[in-house]
């Protein structure tokens, strides 16, 4: 694929497959973090279809999230769960394992993380030395 032609960071990265492929490399690596699990107790099968949608969104593509339940509104939708700086870095951590898991690599990763580093940052709403008291 040629950057040059590419319209949207949702084709930069390659569509549908690679947001596809990125969260069913995600997701087994959230379960497995004993910061995160907590956060997921109901299942990863709706999540994922939610997380899917979100992405090809947020890297724009069809505005699969805002279609089925409104404005993303990400940080409102995360305020009844203690999202902590660590949360936000484990977060982040198993995103970048996703990544290198699928062969995400280059310009197109550099520039779909970074975003998603300013994401995890806007949804950090409970310090660290709280997560004792909301698990």
């Amino acid at each position: 694929m040629n950057p040059i032609s590419v319209n949207t960071m949702y084709e930069l990265v390659g569509g549908e497959n690679t947001v596809n492929r990125l969260v069913e490399a995600f997701y087994p690596k959230v379960y497995a973090d004993p910061d995160l699990k907590p956060l997921f107790p109901d299942g990863v099968d709706e999540i994922m279809r939610k997380q899917r949608m979100f992405m090809t969104q947020f890297l724009g593509g069809p505005p699969l999230y805002s279609e089925e339940f409104g404005p993303p509104a990400m940080r409102q939708r995360h305020l009844p769960f203690a999202v902590t700086p660590r949360r936000a870095r484990a977060w982040l951590r198993c995103m970048r394992e996703a990544m290198d898991e699928i062969g995400l690599e280059g310009i197109p990763r550099q520039l779909f993380y970074s975003r998603l580093e300013q994401v995890a940052q806007i949804m950090i709403n409970t310090p660290d030395q709280a997560d004792s008291d909301t698990q």
